[in-house]
């Protein structure tokens, strides 16, 4: 059976950008243009030309897609001028991208309320720019704003809007949930009486926000009553919520009934994998931390945490798992917890390369010491770094890289270069290396500003500064994210720290510390990232293995 052809449109340079806290360089723009041309996208909006510069300077750059159309976008004549007079117009078609979408009203509301024209004037102005886009050789895209809030207020008027596109040449009619309050059931009824009005759904497409969590329900839904485009972003970037995730909504389409057999989505199977790769690199480029609980890429997507789930992973990963992990390119995580089994246990030792016979005892010494010290304050779930180097104590398999014979972190307001008050951390490290020893000093600052960073800042500095031997195996390793939570309140309140690190391999990885001092917890976390670090990359051991872990405090 011949599939429908589904086409996929993204807008994470142009709708993504306008996410709060999002700036996209020229670069970053070219890297992610690039990255969805190589997953198969077949419509990528790279901006506005003239709203900005960066947009501007991209379109002048114009990376070279091999699959995908590249799109500029724009809105639809002003009254009062020709479209050949219409210097925002003008700016649009001077980006020469073979294809342009044009945004405009179809809500009579907004017509009246907010551009202050009549309803024929704007319907007039949509035809005429879709025709002046044609008549330059562009394929046209109209992107019919407020749709959904506009049909339910005026029916015929909306319609009216949408026929007009078309009947001028527009290749795609976007219906829009502009404010995304329209809820599924809605949306797929509209789109049907749309289809069921005479605008044939292979000329339709839709546009979600996500206000009320239901963009890529909503998209859904519109494929559901007959539309054959869907715009979205990834990782569901975009202005307020955000807009329908394509990293939830392709995966959906290839792997899931009845999508994956009625539809083509011109997305290859084998190019699948790179999904989450491709989710990581956008998070990247923004400096966030990726969203743990994203469905198909996030961290937390395939990771089974209770005992009984656990268990019966081990015997067939369909029991808890909807698609195989790897298929998106994701991976398969049984943490260590208080909820923990022995199923659990010997699945993780296992993939970190620690073989134990099922029968030993140390086994249940790892199972208790976990959970007391979860009990304590500790969290392993979220950091199995940790969790393997208390492992390989337990089982006399830690290898004694140095430890740790003092550090002192000092906080300092003082007069700055310029005569104002700055603060200042300073931190010192003294670690022992067999028979060597080493003293590290190191201020905190960055390193653009010179603003203080924080005593937990210059300990990671003095810390790194100088490992003696073990220096060039830690070079390329960085914290990435920091995050502090307070476990228990009053005089004795237990602080407990997570840390991030990644290093130039692409490898990241999570590691825990306790105290009732929050530089000592963050000091404890950042000596077992160091120590993982070392023992994955294989750094020669300067002593013997021992069932302490000796540098923490």
């Amino acid at each position: 059976m011949t599939r429908e052809r589904l086409t996929l449109y993204d807008t994470t340079l142009r709708d993504g950008q306008q996410s709060q806290g999002v700036d996209f360089s020229v670069d970053d723009k070219i890297r992610i243009a690039e990255g969805l041309d190589a997953l198969g996208i077949d419509y990528v909006e790279g901006g506005w030309p003239g709203a900005n510069p960066t947009d501007s300077a991209f379109f002048t750059a114009a990376p070279k897609l091999r699959h995908a159309t590249l799109t500029a976008f724009g809105m639809t004549k002003r009254s009062g001028r020709s479209a050949s007079n219409d210097e925002v117009l003008a700016g649009v078609v001077n980006a020469n991208t073979p294809a342009v979408c044009l945004v405009g009203k179809t809500h009579d509301f907004h017509v009246s309320t907010a551009l202050g024209i009549s309803l024929e004037e704007n319907v007039d102005n949509i035809a005429t720019s879709i025709r002046f886009l044609k008549a330059k050789g562009r394929e046209a895209l109209f992107d019919a704003e407020h749709f959904f809030d506009g049909y339910k207020a005026n029916p015929a008027y909306a319609l009216d809007c949408v026929r007009a596109a078309l009947a001028a040449g527009a290749r795609w009619a976007v219906l829009c949930d502009t404010n995304g309050g329209t809820l599924p059931a809605e949306v797929g009824r509209i789109v049907g009486e749309v289809i069921a009005a005479g605008i044939p759904g292979t000329k339709l497409g839709i546009h979600t926000h996500d206000d009320t969590g239901n963009a890529v329900a909503n998209t859904l839904a519109a494929i559901d009553a007959g539309a054959r485009q869907l715009q979205g972003t990834l990782n569901g970037l975009g202005e307020r919520c955000g807009n329908a995730n394509l990293v939830s909504l392709i995966p959906t389409l290839l792997l899931k009934e009845p999508y994956a057999s009625r539809f083509d989505t011109g997305i290859r199977r084998d190019r699948l994998p790179g999904l989450a790769r491709l989710s990581g690199m956008l998070d990247d480029i923004l400096n966030r931390v990726p969203n743990r609980s994203a469905p198909y890429v996030g961290a937390s997507a395939f990771t089974h945490k209770a005992g009984l789930h656990a268990s019966a992973i081990l015997k067939d990963p369909s029991t808890y798992e909807h698609i195989p992990p790897e298929t998106v390119g994701n991976a398969r995580v049984i943490p260590m917890s208080n909820q923990a089994g022995l199923s659990n246990l010997r699945d993780r030792l296992a993939k970190a390369g620690i073989e134990v016979e099922a029968g030993d005892p140390r086994l249940g010494e790892i199972l208790a010491e976990v959970k007391a010290r979860e009990d304590r304050g500790f969290a392993y779930d979220g950091a199995a770094a940790s969790f393997e180097l208390l492992a390989r104590s337990i089982l006399g398999r830690l290898p004694k890289f140095f430890e740790v014979e003092r550090y002192r972190v000092t906080v300092e307001r003082r007069p700055g270069a310029k005569g104002a008050m700055v603060t200042v951390s300073e931190a010192v490290v003294v670690a022992r290396f067999g028979p060597e020893r080493v003293m590290s000093v190191s201020e905190s600052h960055d390193p653009v500003t010179q603003a203080d960073q924080g005593p937990v800042n210059a300990l990671s500095r003095a810390l790194g500064k100088d490992l003696g031997p073990y220096q060039p195996y830690i070079a390329d390793m960085k914290l990435v994210d920091f995050r502090v939570r307070i476990t228990s309140g009053g005089t004795e309140a237990v602080t407990r720290v997570l840390i991030e690190s990644a290093d130039g391999r692409g490898r990241r990885w999570s590691t825990v510390g306790v105290s009732a001092n929050i530089v000592d917890a963050s000091f404890q976390a950042l000596q077992d990232a160091v120590l993982w670090k070392l023992l994955s990359d294989g750094a020669p051991v300067l002593g013997e293995p021992t069932r302490s872990v000796t540098f923490l405090p």
